[in-house]
């Protein structure tokens, strides 16, 4: 058999973009996106990311060129996961909740060549826009409205600093464009940037074949049907809303888009719409569970949940709601959840906590994960399989990344030559070889289903003048699973002591919302060990002995 070798017929390169063509043509008339009045069908969401993939090239975008999108979970949005890489470029979308500095450092990180801007991040991109260096290279921008909001006409009128709208792109556009299909399975097609990185931008590159594996895998891991009704709670920044944009036009869903929500707009769009699925933060499930007045659902509603593991209590109350909760592990480097607490229907017979507590752990890996271990970080030998014996999660799997854009040190060091993903991520193997994560690397903090660096934070505690030392770990948080706790001590000599209220607004005027401490403790000296090294492990222990932090209930 060795003269048979791979052949154009048989060797066509892997890319989730042609799902749009067959849900086109199977599911042609069934709605694919509802957003308050507005709706469209598979037919005319092909044609209209056909449409605006043309005149995305028309502007001069060439393969392997950057797009940046800075939106809310709106038709748009979804659009462009399709017409970006239609036309060639990578899609970069833009985390929302990062200041205008941040966004500033990633979008020439990444040498965006054109950036489509939501009209209520108008003043934000701009912003960002002219913290760029004199005579930098400054990218494109398109303005787009909400077409659901009439208001939005007036304050989304295309200004001088605008090449266009969104809207003259799809008018404009080629509805019988031939796309720009991939030359090799292995070309960029996407570039997510992790949570609180400025210093050093870590920007994640995949591939048209790692995504399709993660999108495909997705679906098979959690069973999900052919035309579900997918409410789309998870922000498709988030990791590409972990492959479900491409994964909804495998199986001819449909999308229910919405800007903002809270625990009654989603319990009103649930019945509305008759929800299937949906996917979101623990923080979701503890809003939904919370929710005042919220009665059982009359169908049952499956949710897929990552991020910090769901409090036991949390998990028992909402599936008391009749939502169905799946749990899940990835990042970005993973382009979605490779693990997954794969349910046993013989632990249906088992009390509801210990089911709860089951249920919290990571699991397995999925049906397209190559392998998963946990691995001792002085020997790289695997860990006692006794759910005690500590070590870092190591992956290897076809939707693991290509690298970090322009660091290859960064990608040599998470990729080493034995085969393994390093993760960072410090977990257990129990007996059963289910995966539970028992913490996350020393750096991160997941607030809300965000990522965010504690060494970020700690700098800009540093640049307080009062400020002798800083730590920032993890306290537990009801709501957001996880805050931002700060441990600082003061220089000598202080005539008046700051409080913690303004050492919080301080932080306030540096730092994105999410990543500013919710609480912050005065200590005369951080525990320290022999070589001066600050003992984070007792700070931790601390913080959790302080229990929750109370979290206020804002619009997502």
């Amino acid at each position: 058999m060795e003269e048979l070798k791979p052949r154009p017929a048989n060797s066509s390169p892997l890319t989730p973009l042609g799902f749009l063509e067959r849900a086109a043509t199977v599911y042609g008339d069934c709605t694919s996106i509802i957003y308050d009045a507005v709706s469209y069908t598979w037919s005319e969401t092909h044609r209209r990311c056909l449409r605006l993939a043309s005149s995305i090239t028309s502007l001069g975008i060439r393969r392997g060129h950057v797009v940046s999108v800075l939106a809310p979970n709106v038709p748009q949005m979804y659009e462009l996961h399709f017409a970006v890489p239609m036309s060639g470029a990578v899609l970069n979308a833009v985390n929302l909740r990062l200041d205008a500095r941040t966004i500033s450092v990633l979008l020439r990180h990444s040498e965006s060549k054109l950036i489509f801007v939501d009209y209520l991040s108008r003043d934000l991109i701009l912003e960002a826009i002219a913290l760029f260096p004199g005579g930098a290279p400054v990218p494109r921008l398109v303005l787009m409205a909400d077409d659901a909001d009439a208001a939005a006409a007036v304050v989304g009128s295309v200004g001088a600093e605008f090449c266009c709208s969104y809207k003259d792109l799809i008018e404009k556009g080629d509805p019988d464009f031939e796309w720009v299909r991939p030359e090799s399975e292995w070309d960029p097609m996407i570039l997510n940037y992790t949570s609180g990185t400025t210093s050093s931008p870590k920007g994640v590159v995949h591939c048209h074949r790692g995504i399709f594996i993660i999108t495909v895998d997705s679906l098979i891991d959690w069973g999900v049907p052919k035309q579900p009704v997918y409410l789309w709670t998870l922000p498709m920044f988030h990791a590409n809303g972990w492959s479900y944009p491409w994964g909804m036009a495998a199986v001819g869903g449909t999308n229910i888009c919405l800007r903002r929500f809270d625990a009654p707009a989603i319990f009103d769009l649930i019945r509305r719409h008759g929800v299937t699925h949906m996917c979101g933060a623990p923080v979701v499930l503890n809003m939904l569970c919370n929710a005042p007045g919220s009665e059982p659902l009359k169908r049952p509603v499956q949710v897929m949940t990552a991020g910090a593991p769901p409090p036991a209590a949390v998990l028992f109350r909402t599936e008391s709601l009749g939502f169905v909760v799946s749990h899940g592990y990835g990042l970005t480097e993973t382009a979605g959840l490779v693990v997954s607490c794969a349910w046993k229907r013989e632990w249906n017979r088992l009390p509801a906590t210990e089911r709860a507590r089951l249920k919290a752990r990571q699991g397995v890996g999925t049906v397209a994960l190559t392998r998963l271990d946990v691995v001792d970080p002085a020997t790289g030998a695997g860990v006692k399989r006794d759910g005690s014996t500590l070590g870092e999660v190591v992956l290897r799997g076809g939707s693991v990344m290509l690298g970090y854009l322009k660091d290859p040190e960064g990608t040599a060091k998470s990729m080493s030559g034995d085969g393994w993903f390093y993760t960072g991520d410090v977990g257990v193997l129990h007996p059963d070889g289910y995966l539970e994560i028992k913490d996350r690397s020393k750096d991160v903090i997941i607030s809300g289903g965000e990522n965010l660096s504690s060494v970020e934070v700690e700098s800009v505690l540093y640049g307080f003048p009062a400020v002798n030392e800083a730590a920032v770990v993890a306290r537990p948080d009801e709501f957001w699973g996880e805050t931002p706790c700060a441990f600082v001590s003061l220089k000598e000599g202080l005539g008046k002591k700051p409080t913690e209220k303004e050492v919080i607004e301080y932080c306030r005027s540096k730092l994105p919302h999410y990543m500013v401490p919710k609480t912050v403790v005065f200590k005369d000296e951080l525990p320290k060990t022999s070589t001066g090294k600050i003992q984070k492990f007792i700070l931790r222990d601390l913080a959790r002995a302080m229990g929750s932090a109370r979290a206020g209930r804002s619009r997502m």
